[in-house]
């Protein structure tokens, strides 16, 4: 495939695959198992045990594809099983139950930690080549645990994700070679993707989105990355009540030790769109490594911060190669490192771990602010080095830059344009 020899921050080269954009017909993935043939059909009934039946039989049989034809089809937790793929036909929406007890109890990875939590809608282990795909829609039907979130949140402030559980929409781990494209993907009770220990995914050309308004549907992240390899998210738009892309990888004080936690690294994502979101992409809050990750080609409608670097005091991180260029749009922050406290626990360690952000570049960007740059110094929980901030065009009520937040910074034509929200005239600034 010809193309122009690209690498990673750190001069890694990226692979060919990263250019393989391709999308399957159904034809293409396999003998065909329509829902409705098997007497699966769009009458508001769930039907989890049917859907199930059909996957396990396809398996049996050499694999294949479950079809979802035009309707909507109810269902709770589903189990793919090797060699079997899941294609939604345009106007086709496989639609999860409100219900909890639709969804097994299991031993699963939920924000950082292996526990006892309940499945997501489509699940997969251990596959390799899996491809879910197609014009259709997959609904998580969010909205009555949304709101029991909230009720329990005004009775109790320091309820947690787990305290009032729900199921994601996608949950794979330990999986190879995974294509997800040009599906609808929204309406999560919880997060909306989630991958874990899988290497060479790929999201392409997918709409996903949850609501912040007139109910927020909390924590509903587009994407998760959790200890993962090799992962190409382009052409997406993602507008959901929290953060976009999310690089996770474990949390606690001895977090770096654990081995079910690890890095996220090459991971690209490019050419696309944000709606209103927490972060465009956001390292944390459950993260303790991630390197060579690229930003790039992206309009911002509505978000809150452009790269968000959260620095947890009880977890050691390494945030390190991380370039953001080309982006456009606007955000709150443009830049946002400070200390995130939101139920960190120290336990039984006397010290607060060190952590480090390192070889962050953001270049050839133009975007409305807030705030420039929201970076709190803590040389007690974290050091900043090494980061470059490269032909920016940015008009902000706030600059915020302070020169001594960062070591080694590096400044290459670089214009904050600063605007009060009234009409006044503007001053700028080079530096």
């Amino acid at each position: 495939m010809a193309h122009i020899v690209e690498t990673f921050p750190d001069g890694t080269p990226i692979e060919d695959w990263f250019y393989d954009v391709r999308i399957p017909e159904p034809d293409m993935l396999g003998r065909q198992y329509v829902l409705t043939q098997y007497d699966i059909l769009d009458d508001g009934k769930v039907h989890t045990a049917q859907i199930q039946e059909l996957i396990d039989t396809a398996a049996a049989e050499g694999g294949g594809v479950i079809v979802v034809p035009a309707g909507t089809y109810m269902t709770g937790s589903l189990f793919f099983r090797q060699g079997v793929h899941l294609y939604i036909s345009e106007g086709g929406t496989l639609k999860g139950s409100d219900d909890i007890s639709d969804y097994a109890l299991c031993e699963t990875r939920i924000e950082g930690e292996t526990c006892q939590y309940f499945a997501a809608l489509i699940n997969g282990d251990g596959l390799d080549g899996f491809t879910m795909c197609g014009k259709g829609t997959i609904d998580g039907n969010g909205l009555k645990s949304w709101k029991a979130f909230w009720l329990r949140r005004t009775w109790n402030p320091e309820c947690t994700n787990k305290d009032e559980q729900r199921p994601r929409l996608v949950y794979l781990s330990n999986c190879r070679n995974v294509l997800i494209a040009d599906l609808h993907l929204q309406n999560a009770h919880f997060w909306t993707n989630h991958i874990y220990r899988c290497r060479y995914v790929k999201f392409l050309g997918c709409h996903i989105f949850s609501p912040a308004a007139p109910i927020k549907a909390p924590s509903t992240d587009a994407i998760d990355i959790d200890v993962c390899s090799d992962v190409l998210i382009k052409s997406c738009y993602m507008e959901v009540n929290d953060d976009s892309v999310v690089l996770k990888g474990g949390k606690g004080p001895w977090a770096d030790r654990m081995p079910e936690n690890g890095i996220n690294e090459r991971i690209l994502i490019e050419d696309c769109t944000y709606g209103f979101c927490h972060g465009c992409l956001t390292c944390g809050s459950e993260s303790i490594h991630n390197r060579n990750i690229i930003l790039r080609r992206g309009k911002i409608l509505d978000g809150k911060n452009l790269l968000w670097l959260k620095m947890r005091p009880d977890t050691p991180q390494h945030y390190e190669y991380i370039t953001v260029e080309d982006m456009e749009g606007r955000v709150e922050n443009f830049i946002n490192i400070n200390p995130w406290t939101q139920f960190y626990d120290l336990k039984d360690r006397p010290d607060t771990p060190l952590s480090v952000a390192e070889h962050v570049v953001m270049r050839n960007c133009s975007c409305v602010c807030g705030t420039y740059f929201d970076v709190m110094p803590d040389e007690a929980q974290y050091h900043l080095s090494d980061f470059t901030f490269e032909n920016l065009k940015i008009k902000a009520n706030k600059d915020g830059f302070t020169a001594g937040s960062i070591q080694n910074a590096i400044i290459k034509n670089v214009e904050i344009r600063i605007e009060q929200y009234s009409k006044n005239a503007a001053k700028s600034s080079e530096r």
